[in-house]
C-alpha cells in the first residue's frame, strides 16, 4: 500500500491539476523569429515573462513551463513543430496535463483581421489557419477557445504563404508588439474572470 501511495504521489507531482493550458502557435527556430506567423507564440512568451513561467521544459514536441496567473495554476507552451503540425504538440500536452478542450486557450495570427485587432472566441472552425486546423483535428473538436491576433491581408500580388512568413515592417513592429501584450492581457482575463467575461471585454 505504501508503494502504491508513493507512485500516486509521484504521478501527482508530474501532472499537477491545472486550470488552463495556454499555447502560442508559430514556427520554431531563429529563421522564423519575428515573423507574422509567430505572433501567437510571441503573445504566450510575453505572458510567460510576466508570470515567471520559464518555457524551459521540452516534451511532446513543445517548450512549456508551469506557473500561476494570480492564484490559478496554468501551463504555458509553444510547439516545436512547424505550424502545420501544431496538433502533434498540443494534443499530447493537453492529455498530459489532463486539460479538457474548453480549458485550452490557443493564440495565433489571423490574416482576416486588421493588424492590431484582437478577437477572443470560445469555439469554431480554423478560419483557414493551418496550425489551428491541425490542433482541432488532433483534438477531435472545434470547442477550443482561441485568441486571434490580426496581422492584416497581404498587399496585392503578394502570396499569403510568403506574407505570413515575412517580418513586420519597421512601422508595424510597435503595433505588433502592442498586440502581443494585449493578447497576454486577454489571456489573464480569461484565467481570472472566465471566458464569457473576457470575451465581453476583449471583443469591443
Amino acid at each position: 500500500m505504501r508503494l502504491l501511495a508513493r507512485l500516486a504521489a509521484a504521478r501527482g507531482r508530474e501532472t499537477p491539476t491545472l486550470e488552463w493550458l495556454i499555447v502560442g502557435l508559430g514556427n520554431p527556430g531563429p529563421r522564423y523569429a519575428g515573423t507574422r506567423h509567430n505572433l501567437g507564440r510571441e503573445a504566450v512568451e510575453a505572458l510567460a515573462a510576466r508570470h515567471g513561467a520559464a518555457l524551459d521544459q521540452a516534451k511532446f514536441n513543445a517548450r512549456f513551463g508551469r506557473g500561476r496567473i494570480g492564484a490559478v495554476p496554468v501551463a504555458l507552451a509553444t510547439p516545436l513543430t512547424y505550424m502545420n503540425e501544431s496538433g502533434r504538440a498540443v494534443a499530447p500536452l493537453a492529455r498530459f496535463f489532463r486539460v479538457p478542450p474548453e480549458r485550452l486557450l490557443v493564440a495565433f495570427d489571423d490574416l482576416d483581421l486588421p493588424l492590431g485587432t484582437l478577437r477572443l472566441r470560445a469555439e469554431g472552425g480554423a478560419g483557414g489557419h493551418n496550425g489551428m486546423a491541425d490542433v482541432l483535428r488532433a483534438l477531435g473538436t472545434t470547442g477550443v477557445p482561441r485568441l486571434r491576433l490580426g496581422i492584416g491581408r497581404p498587399p496585392a500580388g503578394w502570396d499569403p504563404a510568403d506574407y505570413v512568413l515575412s517580418r513586420f515592417a519597421a512601422g508595424e513592429r510597435a503595433e505588433a508588439d502592442a498586440l502581443a501584450q494585449a493578447a497576454a492581457d486577454a489571456a489573464e482575463r480569461v484565467v481570472a474572470q472566465g471566458l464569457e467575461a473576457a470575451m465581453n471585454a476583449v471583443n469591443r
